[in-house]
């Protein structure tokens, strides 16, 4: 009687699998990583701070990884003062662009916006400091269509250590050198004035901008438009019921905007927190509003349309405990209508970690930067890498085509051949597949 043995089935996997990884990055000292990109290689850049490692006090930081998130160098930035890294992108010339911001050990209230070019290697070519008003700091970058960049954050005169009184937009050229800065105040009496501050920028199809943020005496998530010359053109506001705060935007593929953030409610007198996300038309008028969340703190920082149509978001989850916070991933649809969730960190006394950024990767899965520490120990940088369900471990089944028709059969050295028995023997199919057998009697 003769027995058909199958030893081995190969099948293309190309877009089949998807890496799946969660990484780790620092020293004794507290990391942590706020922004992160894909980049042309497949490998990604995040951005950050480190305090772990470069001059002692915290420094700017920045780590190259390849698609599986393992490093291949880390570079810090920064001199004797307190320097950190808010946000980062790939430029055109294969290098990196990071902003943030810089100031002096107790002088907090001079704080200068900080940004800095390297090569594709992490070497820097050049920086350059903005002082405004005498208190600023830059929370996101963009590379605009003509080479240069743009930089949103806030502004306020030295005396007002905690307060941003303007959102401050910058424009510069390839080189870092301001051509412009725009100011936007309190013109609204919806708003109480002082903290009000732009969270992230992008240049728009029409070659303006678009900025959104928070601040107000009492929280308003505000979204503002603007012209290529940073001159203001709307501007809206959004309370969410009992306030709230933007900390990203993108222009969506129908010319309007998503924005994320947190939306805050007093039930009961406790404070809690949830996602919040933004749907408007190119005006900036809400099409639709929807928030997540628990009973705990849920806060949402950073949204992006996937290339569905829906939306993928991350901030961080607080149970109602609050013993401890974990990196939260909700997907939804067009709609707003969450179709999953996913939690990740520690879940021990102590243990923390908080998604600051994510983005969809070119496998359709997601990568997000944020820390995590436990215990209540020193924070590392965090990073995970999903797959297009925010599962980190992946289970697949491989097709096999029920049509598909043999074309030969050949040997192991691939001659053309009949079948014996005992001797291995390879089919080959017209969909590519290929199945190595044996018949044993």
């Amino acid at each position: 009687m003769k027995k058909l043995l199958l030893l081995l089935l190969c099948v293309p996997l190309i877009g089949v699998g998807q890496q799946t990884w969660e990484k780790t990055f620092g020293g004794t000292g507290s990391d942590a990583g706020n922004s992160v990109q894909q980049t042309t290689d497949g490998g990604f850049i995040i951005a950050g701070y480190t305090s772990s490692f470069g001059n002692g006090s915290p420094d700017v930081y920045l780590m190259k990884t390849d698609v599986n998130g393992d490093s291949l160098w880390a570079k810090t930035y920064g001199g004797a003062d307190y320097d950190f890294g808010h946000s980062v992108q790939q430029t055109t010339d294969g290098g990196f662009i990071i902003l943030g911001e810089t100031y002096a050990m107790n002088a907090f209230s001079s704080r200068d916006v900080y940004l800095i070019k390297t090569d594709g290697n992490g070497v820097q070519q050049w920086d350059q400091n903005f002082d405004l008003l005498g208190n600023d700091v830059g929370y996101s970058i963009q590379q605009t269509t003509d080479g240069g960049y743009i930089i949103t954050g806030g502004t306020s005169p030295p005396i007002s250590t905690l307060v941003y009184s303007d959102v401050c937009l910058i424009k510069t050229d390839g080189n870092g050198v301001q051509q412009w800065v725009q100011t936007y105040g309190d013109t609204s009496s919806i708003f109480i004035p002082g903290n009000l501050y732009g969270s992230q920028v992008q240049q728009t199809t029409d070659g303006g901008f678009i900025i959104v943020g928070g601040g107000g005496g009492v929280e308003t998530l505000y979204l503002i438009k603007t012209d290529g010359n940073g001159v203001q053109q709307w501007v809206q506001t959004f309370l969410g019921g009992t306030g709230a705060l933007g900390r990203s935007v993108q222009q969506t593929t129908d010319g309007g905007f998503i924005i994320g953030g947190t939306k805050f409610s007093p039930p009961g007198g406790t404070i809690t927190a949830d996602f919040y996300l933004i749907k408007t038309d190119v005006n900036g008028d809400s099409l639709w509003t929807v928030s997540y969340g628990g009973t705990g703190k849920d806060f949402g920082y950073s949204v992006q349309q996937t290339t569905d149509g829906g939306y993928i978001t991350t901030g961080y989850k607080e149970p109602f405990s609050g013993d401890y916070g974990n990196v939260y991933l909700i997907k939804t649809d067009g709609n707003g209508v969450q179709q999953w969730d996913q939690i990740f960190g520690g879940t021990g006394i102590g243990d923390y970690s908080e998604g600051s950024q994510v983005q969809q990767t070119n496998d359709g899965g997601y990568i997000i930067s944020g820390e995590t520490s436990s215990n209540v120990q020193s924070s590392d940088v965090y990073v995970i890498k999903t797959d297009g369900n925010g599962n980190v471990t992946s289970e697949f089944t491989i097709p096999i085509n029920p049509n598909r028709e043999l074309e030969k059969v050949v040997d192991i050295l691939g001659r053309d051949i009949n079948p014996e028995k005992n001797k291995p023997f390879i089919e080959i199919y017209n969909d590519g597949t290929v199945e190595k057998k044996i018949i044993i009697e």
